[in-house]
């Protein structure tokens, strides 16, 4: 065990940050839009956005809103991607980022995003946002990625124009998705529902990172607005499930599998970093338990262990499509990615939250030094 010090965490934070400004492609795309650089507009970067952002909240370093306003001027000049569920998701720190600065610019271009997500965005039955995606409509289909990606973005906004509307859509957005995403038998969520070919969950994924975003998402998602009592303690009732079961499937290195419940599948870290971050901002909200923070602080030092000298966070998945078999998860390339720096970011700037000296395991440690697992 060695002491894991305020000095450390800030050091790493800064690290990470510097390599998220500055993350450029290291592998071959796929995507239609390319997802690893920062200087594109599509989910990724999204998510490396609102983490600076928060960081930013947290420090009130001007060079971070000055990177963060610099971001958004230079993709607006250059002409913004067509709308769709993923692309929706930089909007989100851009509503921030209107509130913030008072830009009405922002303001403007963020009420046109958001009546395309309220108005026109494709649904399927029962009103549930359609996971359309830059190159495939997806038709009839609902993926768990939808929430982080837009529905966060839909609540935000209902909180910056004060619009009780928009609140109400995000709660029928999170109902929808966890009436057909839950497994009742596990409380964990599939990766995909289609409404089609008389509706399946297609290859029954329990993908990490798409259960991740709903354990990152909520804790976010409940300090944004104030919900209904019974839709607040439906959520978070789904969240504890979760958790509970998150704790048996941790492995012993503390981290979590791509495919939760196939231990033949690699270990992930941009998964493991949302769910270490959410479960210790739930603890710390009085959500959840200790046991639930003794596993988020176990799953932190692997994260640690996973960063390497340049901050560069490793062992992150690329973009993951709706898998029709499990192999294909089990085949996703591994490589840098912006998320993976932005959840390890947020768990990070989380950790400082609960303690600077608190001890950690084999915080920094490389495997061949781990004392346990």
């Amino acid at each position: 065990m060695i002491t894991l010090t305020y000095a450390h965490l800030e050091q790493t934070i800064r690290r990470v940050v510097e390599q998220m400004k500055h993350m450029r492609g290291s592998l071959e795309e796929t995507a239609p839009i390319g997802i690893i650089s920062m200087e594109n507009w599509e989910w990724p970067q999204g998510v490396g956005l609102f983490a600076l952002y928060g960081h930013y909240r947290e420090t009130g370093d001007p060079a971070l809103l000055n990177f963060l306003t610099d971001w958004f001027d230079a993709r607006i000049r250059e002409g913004l991607p067509a709308k769709n569920v993923n692309t929706m998701c930089p909007m989100l720190t851009l509503a921030y980022l209107a509130e913030e600065t008072g830009r009405p610019d922002y303001r403007e271009l963020c009420r046109e995003w958001l009546d395309y997500a309220l108005q026109d965005m494709p649904r399927t039955q029962e009103g549930g946002i359609q996971h359309e995606v830059s190159g495939s409509a997806n038709e009839g289909q609902l993926w768990d990625d939808t929430l982080y990606m837009t529905v966060l973005f839909v609540a935000k906004m209902g909180v910056l124009l004060n619009d009780e509307s928009c609140m109400q859509e995000s709660v029928r957005q999170f109902l929808v998705h966890l009436k057909y995403l839950t497994d009742p038998a596990t409380g964990l969520f599939f990766h995909g529902w289609t409404f089609l070919e008389g509706g399946h969950h297609f290859a029954r994924a329990l993908w990490a990172r798409g259960n991740s975003w709903y354990t990152a998402g909520l804790v976010d998602y409940l300090d944004m607005a104030e919900q209904a009592d019974g839709v607040r303690l439906f959520l978070l009732s789904s969240l504890r499930r979760q958790a509970d079961k998150l704790l048996e499937l941790q492995s012993p290195e503390g981290a979590w599998h791509t495919l939760l419940d196939e231990t033949d599948s690699y270990l992930e870290t941009s998964a493991t970093a949302a769910f270490a971050y959410g479960m210790l901002k739930a603890c710390r909200r009085g959500y959840l338990d200790a046991n639930h923070r003794d596993a988020a602080l176990r799953a932190l030092n692997y994260v640690l262990s996973q960063i390497d000298e340049e901050g560069i966070v490793q062992g992150v998945s690329y973009g993951t499509g709706m898998g029709r078999s499990l192999r294909e998860y089990r085949d996703i390339p591994v490589c840098p990615m912006p998320y993976g720096q932005s959840m390890a970011l947020l768990l990070l700037v989380e950790a400082v939250k609960h303690g600077a000296e608190a001890e950690y395991p084999n915080a920094g440690r490389t495997e061949g030094e781990r004392t346990d697992g």
